[in-house]
């Protein structure tokens, strides 16, 4: 890799930038509400938007550069195991048809902003709600660390910020300023920013992505060619752990750890504050319904990403660091014109995501620690102000994160989050679906389940670190390799199960439900619930 700017791909990267940063400002005058001071406005776009826009706003949100940059670099480095995203995005939008309509229903009826305010609403428990809320943030706060590990990835690709000698600030000052943009017009635009941007971002990576699976074949002679020269590359002994460097089909004895890093990743996607965040942004029941049928598109596009790991290396990229090495392909094989679109896709494909799940901490923090146990007469004005300040603290969060740690560090760390973020499954889906889980006993199973995953993880050791090296070890009483988060969540649900059983029994005080089962099946229209749009959203374009 060399440390030259590549001049046309920087300026084709800097126009859609720039392009991408007025219609972040604009955004706040697009579907512009009469009260914006309201989370509901600021942090949930007036909970407005049609198919389109949420098709648009969910693929932006859980199609990241993160996404763009690391699925195709886990392939580049250990072959089918990083296929694993493939079959868990498939897994994930049956199993979301299912709850996602519900918890629309009763959010709309009740005004819930955050998966914490249901269930502090559905169990009576402020507790309960708080754990759900500071497993969020934690989960959240290094997965926009990893956004901006995606933008830095290109810039060091184009040769921006000067090689290893040049000073800390210079060569960071291209991220900083991008940090500072996103923050900007996050804090003004709110969810309307990530919302309008997606729309450029997802245009761009469906033609990166065809343009990709086309012309790199062709130039390196064919997909035989790429597949044979990516055998023989994995075939090669890893000189840090003495095996095979990967292969082209899942061996048997990997099976377990990628099929419960697949189910555990599938159940997990959809906990994350900033796909709620998303989901309760839309207009209708039967939005989110029609986008659970058309998301799937995604997974087609991230198998055909996934190809790029085995194009990297049949191209012969090599790079010390392997989430460069699809930006480093792009550089190789494509005309420097072209590279720079691939590049802002990466750049944008950052941007969106990580103004969502700022948003989404920050609603978290606001409605379910400010609002529960600091102020609890806040009144809108104050919640919306405490959040956009949040959202920018969050971000400030993420970027030390990025500059001060290893960017190994931070991909081990969202991997953690993966695993935290799973608890929370049994209070809030189960929640949906019935109130007999105890609250005591739900609080206790969340527990164990974060206890044991933080503590099995730090065990975890890799080549390059000794601690929370990885996601993946021996399942207790079976003894095969599997997904942590996914054992820590057996685990959370047994002891749920349990005590649930134990404190009916005992006739253990109960909490308050909020809810009643129509809420669950509730839609625009239906007595209590919104039947009317904000005046200006009206007629407004991207709806059904």
């Amino acid at each position: 890799m060399s440390n030259d700017v590549n001049g046309v791909a920087l300026g084709v990267f800097i126009f859609f930038f720039l392009a991408v940063t007025v219609m972040g400002f604009l955004a706040a005058r697009w579907r512009k509400a009469e009260n914006e001071n309201s989370l509901d406005e600021w942090g949930l776009g007036g909970r407005s938007f049609g198919t389109w826009i949420t098709w648009f706003l969910l693929g932006g949100d859980l199609y990241t550069a993160y996404t763009f940059v690391a699925v195709p670099a886990a392939v580049y480095a250990a072959g089918a195991a990083g296929f694993f995203a493939v079959p868990y995005t498939i897994l994930v939008y049956p199993l979301i048809f299912t709850f996602l309509p519900r918890l629309w229903s009763v959010s709309h009826k009740h005004g819930y902003v955050t998966t914490s305010d249901f269930v502090r609403g559905r169990f009576g428990s402020k507790g309960l709600s708080l754990a759900v809320a500071v497993t969020g943030i934690l989960a959240t706060m290094p997965y926009i660390a990893l956004q901006l590990v995606g933008i830095q990835a290109v810039l060091d690709v184009m040769g921006v910020g000067g090689g290893a000698d040049t000073n800390w600030f210079v060569k960071d000052l291209p991220l900083l300023i991008a940090f500072g943009v996103l923050a900007a017009y996050t804090y003004s635009s709110g969810l309307r920013a990530p919302a309008l941007i997606a729309f450029v971002k997802d245009a761009l990576i469906y033609l990166v992505i065809a343009v990709a699976i086309i012309y790199i074949p062709i130039k390196l002679g064919g997909f035989d060619a790429i597949f044979a020269k990516a055998g023989e590359a994995f075939g090669q002994t890893n000189e840090a752990t003495g095996k095979p460097r990967g292969s082209l089909a899942p061996a048997e004895a990997s099976q377990w750890a990628y099929a419960t890093l697949a189910v555990g990743s599938a159940l997990a996607l959809f906990m994350y504050p900033h796909s709620i965040t998303a989901t309760l942004s839309s207009r209708s029941r039967e939005v989110i319904r029609r986008n659970t049928t058309i998301l799937p598109l995604y997974s087609l596009v991230l198998g055909l990403l996934a190809l790029l790991g085995f194009m990297a290396i049949a191209a012969g990229v090599k790079v010390d660091n392997g989430q460069l090495a699809i930006p480093q392909l792009f550089e190789d094989m494509f005309p420097a014109w072209f590279a720079g679109v691939a590049f802002a896709a990466i750049g944008i494909g950052a941007l969106v995501p990580a103004a969502i799940m700022s948003i989404a901490a920050a609603n978290l923090f606001t409605r379910n620690i400010y609002k529960d146990f600091l102020k609890p007469d806040a009144t809108p004005e104050q919640e919306t102000k405490v959040s956009k300040l949040v959202s920018l603290l969050v971000k400030v969060g993420a970027l030390i994160f990025v500059l001060g740690m290893d960017k190994t560090v931070a991909i081990n760390f969202q991997l953690l989050g993966g695993i935290w973020i799973l608890q929370t499954f049994p209070a809030l889906v189960g929640g949906l679906f019935t109130r007999w889980f105890h609250r005591w006993a739900l609080i206790a199973g969340w527990a164990v389940g974060m206890i044991y995953g933080t503590v099995a993880a730090y065990g975890v050791a890799s080549p390059t670190q000794k601690h929370f090296g990885g996601s993946q070890k021996e399942i207790p009483g079976i003894g095969e390799i599997g997904y942590i988060g996914l054992t820590a969540f057996v685990l959370n649900v047994l002891v749920t199960v349990a005590l649930t059983v134990l404190l009916r029994a005992m006739k253990a005080p109960d909490g308050i439900d909020e809810t009643s089962p129509s809420d669950y099946t509730a839609d625009i229209g239906d007595a209590g619930v919104k039947a009317e749009l904000p005046p200006a959203t009206a007629g407004a374009p991207g709806g059904h």
